[in-house]
């Protein structure tokens, strides 16, 4: 398999006031040879940036702890970098412990924390399930009657959570937190249109953006707007937050946009001449992503550091898969059918597995597997190591969402008529 792979010197940097005129196109062809320099927003100092068909950006003061270990898995891919790591590894076998039939399916991924899994549904839910038994211990309804022939507002968008909340937006455009305990609505926030990308707690606040071209900054408590920004196009993905810095994908303008954290006034843009469609993470000053034109791409957002694009020429299908970061290696899932495993350092291929359909889901590592589904109606285990299967449950149902574990389990949810929500876990004789 020919593949293509080039390599990024590390970044030059704008000036304080934003980035230097000219400067900053990101050229993703898989035709390109000699990439173009990419400047940093490092030089920023308090900013957030928002790249549609690209990310948000914020970077907030050097003292504060917004990067922290996730406790179970509580986020779109289980923390602000969004690296898409579980905290422990799974049993070598896997069973399934137990299900739940959902009218619409689930398109998003749930979150565990506590003894407890949290799961949005299109058919506009919220369900709190014990994680070990699945008894349900209590649902969340996006409204309380549905009109003859109308729709209730689903939940595309991945819930988080903190100590004592659940977070999630849905496709009518509401921002919802709910108690995590009971159930009970703490409050709500109407935004002009559908949010599909999930949110990400820091410190008081929640981050998230909407497709009416907005990002939101909320008290998590009282859900009262700290500030709102200006993005000029909807936002499409969950932040991601590295080392103070956060990134969001949006899906159709290719452009980065810069905002003063403060206030969340513009400070500057930089065009990009591809689309993003998932999120990006980030690891060690570089932010990796995949394209709708096919290609991966590993961006250098601080000085020092170096980058690469990867593509399989032939092959460039859109990624609708965030891809999941190890020391070592970057995976990511893609239209073309098949999960690629790509070296971190080198930006060159080390295995790809196939599938009989697209893989939109996420990739999740835990220890030396990782787990995904498929538009094929299966579940894969696959090894880290070589990209042999190991594992894999034919769900009947395709899967968008990607898998959640936490305590020795995995929660994925199908997205058919009449969906299941799925729990596995270690075979009853261990």
């Amino acid at each position: 398999m020919r593949t293509s792979s080039n390599r990024m010197s590390s970044p030059s940097f704008g000036t304080s006031h934003g980035i230097q005129n000219g400067a900053g196109i990101f050229r993703v062809s898989p035709e390109v040879k000699t990439p173009s320099p990419i400047h940093s927003l490092a030089a920023v100092l308090m900013i957030v940036a928002v790249w549609f068909g690209s990310g948000l950006f914020t970077q907030l003061n050097a003292d504060d702890e917004v990067v922290k270990a996730a406790k179970g898995w509580t986020s779109f891919r289980n923390g602000h970098q969004n690296l898409g790591i579980a905290d422990g590894p799974l049993s070598e076998e896997l069973e399934l412990k137990w299900e739940y039939t959902t009218p619409d399916g689930t398109a998003s991924t749930p979150v565990i924390a506590d003894g407890r899994t949290y799961v949005g549904t299109l058919s506009g839910d919220i369900h709190c399930f014990e994680l070990s038994s699945g008894e349900l211990v209590w649902t969340y309804r996006s409204v309380d009657e549905v009109a003859e022939n109308d729709i209730p507002p689903g939940f595309n968008a991945a819930l988080a959570l903190n100590s004592t909340t659940v977070f999630g937006g849905d496709d009518f455009g509401t921002f919802r937190a709910v108690d995590r305990k009971t159930g009970a609505r703490k409050w709500t926030l109407e935004t002009e249109a559908e949010i599909v990308g999930g949110a990400q707690v820091v410190g008081d606040n929640v981050i998230f953006g909407s497709h009416d071209g907005l990002l939101y900054c909320l008290n998590a408590e009282t859900g009262e707007k700290v500030w709102t920004a200006e993005a000029q196009g909807p936002v499409n993905a969950t932040p991601t937050i590295h080392d103070g810095e956060t990134f969001t994908t949006g899906c159709d303008q290719p452009v980065l946009r810069v905002f003063d954290i403060q206030q969340g006034k513009s400070v500057s843009e930089v065009p990009i001449d591809a689309l993003l469609i998932a999120s990006a993470a980030a690891k060690d000053g570089i932010l990796y992503f995949g394209t709708d034109g096919g290609s991966v791409h590993a961006l250098p957002i601080v000085d020092g550091v170096e980058g690469w694009t990867f593509s399989i020429p032939g092959r460039e299908q859109q990624m609708h898969s965030s891809p999941v970061v190890t020391e070592d290696v970057v995976l990511i899932g893609s239209r073309d059918k098949h999960v690629h495993c790509i070296d971190r350092k080198t930006g060159e291929l080390k295995w790809s597995f196939a599938t009989r359909g697209r893989v939109d889901s996420s990739p999740v590592i835990a220890g030396d597997k990782i787990y995904f589904g498929s538009a094929d109606r299966n579940i894969y285990g696959v090894n880290l190591s070589d990209g042999k299967e190991v594992w894999k449950f034919p769900a009947k149902q395709s899967i968008t969402g990607s898998p959640a574990i936490a305590s020795g389990y995995l929660v994925i949810g199908t997205d058919s008529s009449n969906g299941r929500i799925l729990c596995f876990g270690s075979p009853s004789s261990e």
